[in-house]
């Protein structure tokens, strides 16, 4: 018997199908390979449909002749589930309307014009919006992603992923590279909360913030009397870390005279209190972090080369984000709904202009550029959906550089099953029910893309 279950066709994926007008013959007349189409009409007005089904996407037929009553449940419609992307099918006649070119700017993906001669486009549109859900779903899934803003599905960050669970088991310093605002200590985070030392502290210091005078206190602490001013005793940074994690920041910022009380601490696990003669043992793990190519710097003498050692025993290397092209749009989605949320604001998403306009933007800023445009898009926008100007970013000609849907499909599939994989611990089972499909077809899946 499972044998036989497994040999029956896939399932074709449902699409919502909104036709205000209730026209038979439009409806008839919509056929798309792989897809089925579950109705809601003006006269219906049945939206309990969205509830019964987490729908992906939706389609609307907006022939000629809306009224203004239709036009206001179309975009009450479009407004109940920020999750659902829209694509409409529409007379290019009505694109003679301003009202009518705004409604489609700011609440549709794309459009195609009536009759439909061709559905191979509209196919692959949806293909590509159901990926695009696919990831998002992912997104809601992975943890700790969600507590610690790690967003990403691109082949880049998955590897960071794994090299998160992989280092996290082992009792060892890790040393995290990569440019300012990629989200270093995002990670140091994670690994933290996967570590035997989740129990205990996250203690972070970013030591190219503190004052050359102050890093020894701040770090190991002081007794009573140890200075002027120094009225009581002082528990520092890593005392204060103990069984948990000490976050050295810009660790290669930190003066030459404070790295040998750091290798000390690494090689022996104790630490003395400024002004004190006691050594007291603290079982703080360390992970430290730096945007400054420390290689160089050991061989400019800058920085002691038996402590990059000490520190350099697991790395990771973070990417830039430009460098991560296919967690762009996931990241500014996930940063906005966050945000939005936050402020009680109304806008709902981003036009496919500010996508694109992301998507070809450098972020020398990175991650933390990101969240700052986006909180002052938020505040700027006039409209419910976010432009490329709110961003403060150039108008990108979206006919230029576009991947054919087919290929931007095929990629989301691909990162939507090394995702799903990667949460679930390659359980090929558990990962099938993350995307909604069966082992068999996951199985095929995998295959297509050489993942084994």
């Amino acid at each position: 018997m499972p044998a036989t279950a497994r040999q029956l066709p896939e399932e074709p994926r449902r699409a919502l199908l909104f036709d205000p007008s209730n026209d038979e013959r439009l409806y008839a007349s919509l056929h798309v390979d792989d897809w089925v189409f579950d109705r809601i009409t003006s006269s219906s007005n049945n939206l309990a449909l969205l509830k019964q089904r987490p729908y992906s996407v939706g389609v609307a037929l907006l022939p000629s002749g809306l009224s203004e009553e239709q036009r206001e449940r179309v975009e009450t419609l479009l407004g109940v589930d920020e999750h659902l992307s829209w694509v409409a099918l529409t007379n290019p006649a009505n694109l003679d309307d301003l009202e009518f070119r705004r409604l489609i700017y700011e609440h549709f993906y794309d459009y195609f014009s009536l009759p439909l001669n061709n559905s191979d486009h509209l196919r692959f549109a949806l293909g590509h919006l159901d990926g695009m859900s696919k990831l998002r779903g992912v997104e809601d899934q992975l943890q700790p992603v969600e507590e610690f803003h790690m967003v990403g599905a691109s082949k880049q960050f998955l590897a960071i992923f794994e090299q998160i669970r992989r280092v996290a088991t082992v009792d060892a310093p890790v040393l995290i590279r990569g440019e300012t605002g990629v989200g270093k200590e995002m990670i140091a985070r994670a690994i933290h909360q996967r570590s035997q030392h989740r129990g205990g502290p996250f203690v972070a210091v970013n030591c190219g913030a503190l004052p050359e005078t102050l890093i020894h206190a701040e770090l190991f602490g002081y007794e009573k009397g140890a200075f002027t001013g120094a009225y009581k005793r002082k528990i520092g940074r890593i005392e204060s870390a103990q069984n948990g994690t000490i976050f050295l920041d810009e660790i290669g910022d930190l003066p030459q005279q404070l790295q040998v009380y750091l290798l000390r601490f690494l090689e022996q696990k104790t630490i003395e209190r400024l002004g004190g003669n006691q050594s007291l043992t603290s079982n703080a793990r360390v992970i430290a972090a730096t945007h400054v190519n420390l290689e160089e710097a050991v061989s400019e003498g800058r920085f002691r080369e038996d402590l990059y050692y000490r520190l350099n025993v697991l790395n990771i290397d973070v990417p830039r984000l430009s460098e991560r092209e296919h967690d762009i749009e996931l990241l500014a989605r996930f940063f906005l709904h966050k945000f939005a949320k936050e402020q009680g604001s109304s806008v709902r998403g981003f036009t496919r202009q500010a996508i694109t306009a992301m998507q070809h933007y450098d972020w020398p800023g990175n991650v933390r550029e990101m969240i700052n445009r986006i909180r002052r898009a938020l505040v700027m926008s006039e409209n419910r959906m976010i432009t490329p100007r709110d961003l403060g970013l150039s108008d990108i000609d979206t006919s230029m550089e576009i991947e054919p849907l087919e290929q931007v499909r095929a990629h989301a599939e691909e990162v939507a099953v090394r995702s799903c994989l990667s949460q679930s611990g390659n359980n090929v089972s558990q990962a099938a029910k993350l995307l909604g499909v069966s082992r068999v077809t996951l199985y095929r899946m995998m295959d297509k893309y050489g993942i084994r």
